[in-house]
Formats: structure tokens, C-alpha cells, sequence
């Protein structure tokens, strides 16, 4: 776990634990706070997934999770940040990623937490791998995936 300037930026093997990515954001100072999780999704565009597997280059991910931050914070009025990105093998329901953001004011959070998740699936090179329930898999490169994924 990397927790630098207010910003938890982690990438794991364990399953994400949302209580303590929200004690990460949490400030007397925040009238908001905003959590989004990733989760497994049992079908994709009517094709039934069994499990998900995500690979990633951990350094590579944690630098350019960083650099969302701080283009993040110079955005928005952050207090704190967190992403949680995890790696390996997924069951239905399990979550991936937890983005969590603590601000003064909701609309902030909410549009910062947004745009943190859209733009992680967009740059943050971590791969996943869709295996079906029909035997078949297929790997997602970052920007190619669904963008509600």
C-alpha cells in the first residue's frame, strides 16, 4: 500500500475491504464522501462470466494510479483519495476496484470519483481476463473496455 499527500493508491491480491478504503477519506472536514465499487458482474452483453482474472505491471499501475490523483485533486477540492485495484482471480459478485473520495461538498466528489474510475479503465494499464461459462475467455486491454464496466 502506498498512502502519500492523502492518497491510498494499492494494488492487491486480497479482496477490498470497503470500511477500510472509507476510513482512508474520512475527515471532519468532509461534508461528502463518495465510495464506488467495481464489481464482478455475472453476464456481459448477454455472454455469462464465470470469473474474472486481472493481471497489471504494479509499478507502472501504482505511478499512473498516482498521476490520476493529483490531476484529481488539482481538479476538484479533495481532501482525500483512495484507489484500491485488485489483481488476480475473481469470483461473481467480488470486487475489483474501490475509488473513494472525501470533499467539502458532494457535487465535487461525486464528479471526481467519476472521472476517477472512467479514466482508470481508460489509462491504468491492468488487463482483464473474461472467463465464460462456456469454457471460452477473452482478455480486455485497458481503453477497450465497456465504459460501465
Amino acid at each position: 500500500m502506498d498512502i502519500t499527500g492523502g492518497a491510498m493508491i494499492e494494488i492487491t491480491h486480497a479482496p477490498i475491504d470497503p470500511a477500510e478504503v472509507l476510513r482512508h477519506v474520512a475527515s471532519n472536514q468532509a461534508g461528502a464522501v463518495v465510495l464506488f465499487l467495481g464489481t464482478t458482474r455475472e453476464f456481459t452483453d448477454g455472454r455469462q462470466t464465470e470469473s474474472l482474472e486481472y493481471e497489471c505491471y504494479p509499478e507502472m499501475a501504482r505511478q499512473k494510479m498516482g498521476e490520476l490523483v493529483s490531476q484529481a485533486r488539482s481538479r476538484w477540492p479533495l481532501l482525500a483519495c483512495a484507489i484500491v485495484h485488485r489483481v488476480g482471480h475473481l469470483q461473481l459478485g467480488e470486487a475489483s476496484v474501490a475509488i473513494a473520495v472525501s470533499s467539502p461538498h458532494r457535487q465535487a466528489a461525486f464528479e471526481a470519483g467519476q472521472w476517477l474510475i472512467d479514466t482508470l479503465k481508460q489509462v491504468v494499464p491492468i488487463w482483464k481476463k473474461e472467463n465464460w461459462a462456456d469454457g471460452t475467455s477473452q482478455w480486455v486491454h485497458p481503453g477497450l473496455d465497456q465504459p460501465d464496466a
